[in-house]
């Protein structure tokens, strides 16, 4: 939508076509955009995941953080949760296939972060 400002005579500024909902590019980046959730969708991009590889591969996040954003993205349908193994528990996470259309998204903005080294 295209936003237009107006002065009017006394100098006041108004927006015309305001938008009072979250736009497009804002409800995305609330799915993908909170910290480390761009990265668990990229390491899981190959095939499932269990959690204790999934929190090394991330490196500085801690296994609350990641459990954390992992139940988010689940409950966002990004990401299934499979139980593997009940005793000991063993869970592994994968993509669904709303998670995978992301992907060309997360990877356009790694290409983009790294050609302006960010």
């Amino acid at each position: 939508m295209n936003n237009k400002i107006k002065t009017d005579s006394k100098g006041r500024k108004k927006v015309l076509n305001e938008c009072f909902e979250p736009c497009a590019i804002e409800k995305g980046m609330r799915l993908i955009g909170g910290k480390w959730k761009g990265s668990i969708i990229y390491h899981l991009k190959d095939e499932p995941v269990r959690f204790n590889d999934l929190t090394r591969m991330l490196g500085g996040a801690s296994k609350k953080m990641v459990d954390q954003r992992l139940k988010e993205l689940e409950r966002e349908g990004m990401v299934l949760r499979k139980v593997i193994s009940d005793r000991p528990i063993a869970v592994t996470y994968e993509l669904t296939d709303f998670g995978k259309t992301a992907l060309s998204i997360l990877d356009e903005l790694r290409t983009w972060s790294e050609s302006h080294q960010i």
